[in-house]
C-alpha cells in the first residue's frame, strides 16, 4: 500500500516539505465549505494511493464523504476493492459528486446519500440504505462533523451553534452505530473521527473539541462491550488537516497548521491509512485504541 509520493530515487519523503506548508492564500467560505476554491488544492490521494486487495468486497459506510477526510477514506476503500456509500449534505452535492466518481473509477459500487445526520430519522434511513444495497455492514466510519471557531469566547456560541455541533458530532455517531451494529457481524468494525482537540483543546473550539472528548470515551467503551461478539471500535485523532471546513469556520486559514511541530497541516491522503489499517484484518488484534495522526503533537 503506497498512500504518499516517494523521491526518485527510492528514499522516504521529508514529511516537512511533502505538501504544502502556510502561509496559504487569504481564502474564505460560506459553511459547510467546498473543495474546488480551496488553495492549496487538497489532496485525496487521487494520483497516489495504491491499493492491495485488502478490504475485498468488504461493504461500508463511511459518513460525511463527500470532502476531505471523508473523500480519502472512501477512495481507499474502494481502492483496496471495497464497496462505499456516503453521506453529504445537500449543499456539498458538486464535492459528492467528484467522490462518485473516484470511487465508481475504482470498479466498485458507489451510493451517496444526501441527508441531515442531526435528525435520527436520518441515520436511520440512512442504515436502511447500505442495507438495501448492500445486504450487510462491515465496516462504519464516524467521520461527519461540524465545528465553527468563536475566538471571542463561550458567550459567542449560541445555543443553536452548540446544539448543531452537539447532534452532527455525538448524536449521529450514537444513532448510527446503535442502528449498524444489527447488521454487522465478527470481524466487522467500527471507525470513529476524534481529534488532537480532544486531548488538546484550542480555546476558539470549545464546543467542538467537548464532543471530540466524548468520541473517545464512546469508542473505548462501545470497544469493551462488543468485543465479546468480534467487532472491533476504534477511533482515529487526527491533528491539523487541510478540508474545506478549514476556510469555512477558521478565522485564519492561510496560517493552517503552522503550530504542528512538522510545520504544515496533514492533507486528507495521509489520513486515509490509518482507517485502511484499522478496517482490515492487519488490526484484528486492535480494538479500544485511539490512532494519534498529529503532526507530531504527542497525546496520551
Amino acid at each position: 500500500m503506497n498512500s504518499t509520493p516517494t523521491n526518485r530515487d527510492g528514499a522516504a519523503p521529508d514529511p516537512t516539505t511533502l505538501y504544502p506548508r502556510p502561509d496559504f492564500p487569504e481564502q474564505e467560505q460560506e459553511p459547510p465549505g467546498l473543495t474546488r476554491p480551496m488553495e492549496p488544492a487538497p489532496d485525496h490521494g487521487e494520483d497516489s494511493y495504491r491499493g492491495s486487495g485488502l478490504l475485498l468486497d468488504r461493504k461500508t459506510v463511511v459518513t460525511g464523504g463527500d470532502s476531505g477526510i471523508g473523500r480519502a477514506v472512501a477512495l481507499a476503500f474502494a481502492r483496496e476493492g471495497a464497496d462505499v456509500l456516503f453521506t453529504y449534505l445537500p449543499e456539498e452535492a458538486e464535492d459528492a459528486d467528484r467522490t462518485m466518481r473516484l470511487v465508481e473509477d475504482c470498479g466498485r459500487r458507489a451510493v451517496a446519500v444526501p441527508c441531515d445526520l442531526r435528525e435520527e430519522e436520518q441515520c436511520d434511513s440512512v442504515i436502511g440504505h447500505a442495507v438495501s444495497e448492500f445486504g450487510r455492514i462491515d465496516v462504519l466510519v464516524n467521520n461527519a462533523a461540524h465545528q465553527m471557531a468563536q475566538p471571542d469566547g463561550i458567550s459567542h456560541i449560541s445555543t443553536e451553534q452548540f446544539d448543531r455541533v452537539v447532534r452532527t458530532n455525538l448524536y449521529a455517531m450514537f444513532w448510527l452505530c446503535k442502528k449498524a451494529l444489527p447488521y454487522m457481524s465478527a470481524g466487522a468494525s467500527i471507525i470513529n473521527t476524534a481529534s488532537v482537540q480532544a486531548y488538546k483543546p484550542s480555546p476558539a473550539l470549545l464546543d467542538y473539541a467537548m464532543t471530540k472528548g466524548a468520541i473517545v470515551t464512546f469508542t473505548q467503551g462501545l470497544a469493551q462491550m462488543l468485543a465479546e461478539d468480534g467487532i472491533r471500535v476504534n477511533a482515529v485523532a487526527p491533528g491539523p488537516v487541510w478540508t474545506p471546513l478549514i476556510p469555512a469556520t477558521m478565522p485564519d486559514p492561510q496560517e493552517f497548521g503552522k503550530q504542528s511541530p512538522l510545520g504544515r497541516p496533514a492533507q486528507p491522503a495521509e489520513m486515509a491509512p490509518a482507517y485502511v489499517f484499522l478496517a482490515s484484518e492487519r488490526a484484528s488484534y486492535i480494538t479500544a485504541e485511539i490512532l494519534n495522526a498529529t503532526g507530531g503533537t504527542p497525546l496520551p
